[in-house]
């Protein structure tokens, strides 16, 4: 039989499902790890460097910047390097810059710190974000499930965080700053991520080119449909909804461990609410896909914003346990969905040409909102001299947020 006459096999299926829960690395680590943990190791740093509320807030602030910074550079480095390599950069930059947080105890050196990571945390979030969406176009019926399994990676990170740090600290025992073992344990949980992304980003590079001429304007033409472009104005009420969940829901994840402490909650409690807060992000994707799929406009984002905005608030009024623990359980299981409704909303309303330019704008107003509210939940803190205050206007603002999302409309795409 010649070997013209061979059939060849057909080509086997993406395991979508597969590369979707791979590619969730890149959330945990720049987000669940990198960005998160920050606020499960500021109460022993601050009651260790005599930081004010002001000053740790300032340098998450430092942080949504730099993620600012982020978000703004990496649409041009898209442009010039493939997808996964973006993203392996960044899981490797993040990686070194968290590893070298237990070296120094300089307010300045932690600025700056926090300011670089929050850069390398835009390039892979937004990249991994861009990557979900293209995974999710493959499969439009699983589409909002396969973007919400990118982001609840975050969850991931959230747990392996809450287990990992008092665990580091615990080993350091009397040994000066042991905290800093606290972020060497968190870097070496980054480098881990990172090393694990590589086989996700290799494939879905190859993913991205193949569908590069499917997805080109020629492609658009050659149907009969019109070219869309991402307009910021279209798109207000959605982007400032955004930018009010930027801005209430960092200051429950900078601040809320820090609250636990001053109800006077126990370190076990306290590892136990931050690990099913974890939990609840991990799980969240099941949750609300079928909302992500149905609706094109601004609903999915109102709904989880309020939501959100009733998560935030409950541990301002109640100390009672179980009470607290429901908020960081309804806070998990909401939280990174806001964010994947967006690419949600980016994939209904936009070309896959425009995707990137979606995500990234989104990306840009939720980087702004962020780094107004860990500042501002700090000043009020120092102020009235306890953190409620400042959790009770992060509440007003995400519902002030779901407010304006309810306005947006579905545009583009019919």
């Amino acid at each position: 039989m010649s070997s013209a006459s061979v059939a060849e096999p057909a080509p086997q299926p993406l395991p979508l499902v597969t590369l979707a829960l791979a590619l969730s690395l890149g959330a945990a680590v720049s987000l669940g790890i990198t960005r998160f943990a920050y606020g499960l190791l500021l109460p022993p740093m601050r009651a260790d460097l005599g930081w004010s509320y002001a000053l740790a807030g300032g340098l998450n602030a430092a942080n949504a910047a730099g993620y600012l910074i982020g978000a703004l550079f990496t649409p041009w480095l898209l442009r010039r390097m493939p997808p996964g390599q973006v993203l392996l950069a960044g899981g490797a930059i993040a990686t070194v810059l968290t590893l070298l947080s237990g070296l120094f105890t300089d307010a300045g050196l932690w600025l700056a710190q926090r300011l670089a990571a929050g850069i390398a945390s835009a390039m892979v979030f937004m990249t991994g974000g861009l990557l979900a969406a293209r995974l999710g176009a493959q499969d439009p019926a699983r589409s909002g499930l396969l973007i919400g399994l990118y982001y609840g990676g975050t969850g991931l990170g959230i747990v392996l965080s809450a287990l990992g740090v008092p665990l580091a600290m615990q080993v350091a025992g009397a040994a000066p700053h042991p905290w800093a073992w606290g972020w060497v344990a968190l870097g070496l949980l980054c480098a881990l991520g990172t090393m694990a992304l590589v086989w996700p980003a290799r494939r879905l590079d190859r993913l991205v080119s193949a569908a590069v001429p499917a997805t080109g304007s020629g492609a658009a033409a050659a149907q009969g449909s019109p070219a869309i472009a991402f307009g910021w104005r279209d798109y207000r009420f959605g982007l400032a909804g955004y930018a009010m969940f930027g801005i209430g829901y960092i200051g429950y994840m900078t601040f809320v461990i820090a609250l636990l402490r001053e109800q006077g909650q126990s370190p076990l409690r306290i590892t136990v609410f931050y690990a099913l807060l974890g939990v609840a992000v991990m799980v969240s994707s099941r949750l609300w896909a079928g909302l992500l799929d149905r609706h094109r406009d601004g609903r999915p984002l109102a709904v989880l914003n309020g939501l959100l905005g009733l998560a935030t608030l409950m541990p301002a009024l109640f100390n009672a346990w179980p009470l607290v623990l429901a908020s960081g359980l309804l806070f998990g299981a909401v939280f990174l969905s806001v964010v994947a409704s967006t690419t949600a909303f980016v994939r209904h309303n936009l070309p896959p040409a425009q995707w990137a330019s979606g995500i990234g704008a989104f990306t840009i107003i939720f980087a702004a909102g962020q780094i107004v509210g860990p500042a501002l939940v700090g000043w009020l803190s120092d102020v009235a001299g306890g953190l409620r205050p400042g959790f009770v206007v992060s509440a007003l603002v995400l519902w002030a947020g779901s407010l304006l999302a309810l306005r947006q409309r579905a545009l583009g795409l019919p």
